[in-house]
């Protein structure tokens, strides 16, 4: 095989990593629950019990909606005595709902035009 054949399919294999790991990200937030927590993130950091009686669940559901996404690098935690801290580790994700909502405008809107 030549070299830049190897270098090819290297850069290839690469390429599907990548949108691996995007679509990771992407199915760690598809659930209105981990938007919810995300969001409220942005305010300021949050223990699983802060977030147990805002979304009303019970801990063990709070815990893997947690999990899913420090798993999918979306957040990070810091124990602190007896209680583990969540805060956002990438604040620009913020930037990609801004998106969303946009398009979520522009559907509303190119839906209103139609009637």
């Amino acid at each position: 095989m030549l070299p830049s054949m190897i270098i090819e399919g290297n850069m290839n294999m690469l390429i599907k990593e990548r949108y691996e790991i995007r679509a990771n990200i992407f199915k760690a937030m598809a659930h209105p629950t981990r938007l919810f927590i995300v969001e409220e993130l942005v305010n300021s950091e949050k223990c699983v019990n802060e977030f147990q009686k805002m979304i009303k669940c019970d801990m063990s559901t709070v815990s893997k909606h947690l999990a899913l996404l420090k798993n999918a690098g979306i957040i990070e935690s810091q124990k602190r005595g007896n209680h583990i801290y969540y805060k956002l580790k990438f604040p620009c994700i913020m930037n990609f709902f801004e998106c969303v909502e946009s398009v979520i405008k522009r559907q509303i809107s190119d839906s209103v035009k139609s009637i």
